[in-house]
């Protein structure tokens, strides 16, 4: 039975161009980038390269981008390094919102132990925080403003540009995580008034344990890792050569033609879902992400559905992947006004340009079978 991966938010599979691309780096050109010699330069050639080709992608100057293990470390190290770096200078209030990705939610929380002052803002039912809010959540000793720019759950896109100019016109950073939307919406950071950026290279068909963030020219931040000073001094540890050129690789594939192939599949999606009785889209109709479709089937578990799925040869999931391990409902759900049984009786599907209107097809013709069988057998009507 041929799979059929529904679950390219959790991460995706890895283009053989970008396999390709990495090879030489582990076996051929395997110097330390740091190293004086030869093999070492080749190495650091090639990395900053990638460098440029990242910084490029985001309107942003090589300089700017540092190479992280991945997501969850470039939003530990923002949250983190900025908290450390200005907490002892009156600034240790950060503003973010209900319905973050996991590991800044977190940091945000391991931070109000160390002293941080968080206000976590609520959204309304499509996902969108208001900025008007952050406007008036905005103080004195407000040290940085992190929004996720495209929901890893329910693929509400924020309107980051109005965000970025309210945070810069009273003086705070701006930082946001744009792991998912990163290669499928426009991401300027100059425009867009941002001055930290997360982005990953997993969720756009490349390597896992591979990252960056983009921190603006003369922003100052602590390392949360200490060692050699690799990386300007602020992250530590010998950098992933194969996986930072597989990164680059990753991103200069992805294009418009893309974008359109996935939202037509999206929206393909969400019409015939919805069409099965008794159905909620979660999320947002317009700025949602391309790839995203999230719905809640009342009365039937989700983890149930995913099961019947799996059976077929169909992945997906109920949520954020980072957190499957929970029986908790999902944060972002709750706050979207989801209940409790609405949450645990919602499926994520998400796209990947590596996916076929035939698999669509066979997904929606098993699904309204599965819906009415799980009805049947409920325990909640």
């Amino acid at each position: 039975m041929k799979t059929i991966y529904l679950d390219n938010a959790a991460t995706t599979p890895v283009d053989d161009r970008v396999i390709e691309a990495m090879k030489p780096y582990f076996n051929e050109k395997y110097g330390n980038a740091s190293s004086v010699h030869l093999k070492g330069q080749e190495a650091k050639r090639a990395m900053e390269e990638a460098r440029t080709t990242i910084a490029h992608s985001i309107n942003a100057s090589s300089d700017e981008i540092i190479f992280t293990g991945g997501g969850t470390e470039s939003n530990n190290l923002a949250l983190k390094g900025l908290f450390f770096e200005n907490k002892d200078k009156g600034k240790n209030h950060i503003i973010t919102t209900k319905i973050e990705h996991d590991c800044v939610m977190n940091a945000a929380k391991w931070l109000e132990k160390q002293g941080a002052e968080v206000t976590y803002l609520d959204v309304d039912s499509g996902g969108f925080v208001k900025p008007e809010d952050i406007r008036k959540a905005i103080k004195e000793n407000t040290l940085l403003v992190s929004v996720i720019h495209g929901n890893n759950e329910i693929g509400t896109i924020q309107d980051i540009e109005v965000i970025g100019k309210i945070c810069r016109e009273k003086g705070v950073l701006f930082h946001t995580d744009a792991c998912q939307s990163y290669t499928k919406t426009k991401l300027n950071v100059k425009k867009q008034n941002i001055d930290l950026v997360t982005l990953n290279a997993h969720k756009i068909h490349g390597p896992k344990g591979v990252g960056a963030l983009y921190i603006k020219k003369g922003i100052k931040i602590t390392p949360i890792l200490h060692g050699g000073g690799h990386e300007r001094g602020i992250r530590s540890g010998t950098e992933n050569t194969p996986g930072i050129v597989g990164f680059a690789k990753a991103a200069k594939l992805a294009k418009d033609k893309h974008i359109k192939q996935m939202r037509k599949l999206r929206d393909k999606l969400i019409n015939r879902i919805l069409a099965i009785e008794n159905t909620k889209l979660n999320g947002p109709r317009e700025n949602r992400l391309c790839n995203n479709v999230n719905v809640c089937f009342n009365n039937v578990e989700g983890e149930s559905i995913g099961g019947y799925l799996e059976a077929y040869g169909i992945c997906s999931s109920t949520g954020s992947a980072c957190a499957s391990h929970s029986l908790e409902p999902s944060h972002v759900l709750r706050a979207i006004g989801r209940s409790h049984l609405e949450a645990n009786s919602s499926i994520r599907l998400s796209i990947g340009r590596q996916n076929t209107e035939e698999e669509i097809d066979k997904l929606l013709d098993v699904l309204p079978g599965i819906i009415i069988k799980l009805r049947k057998i409920s325990p909640f009507k």
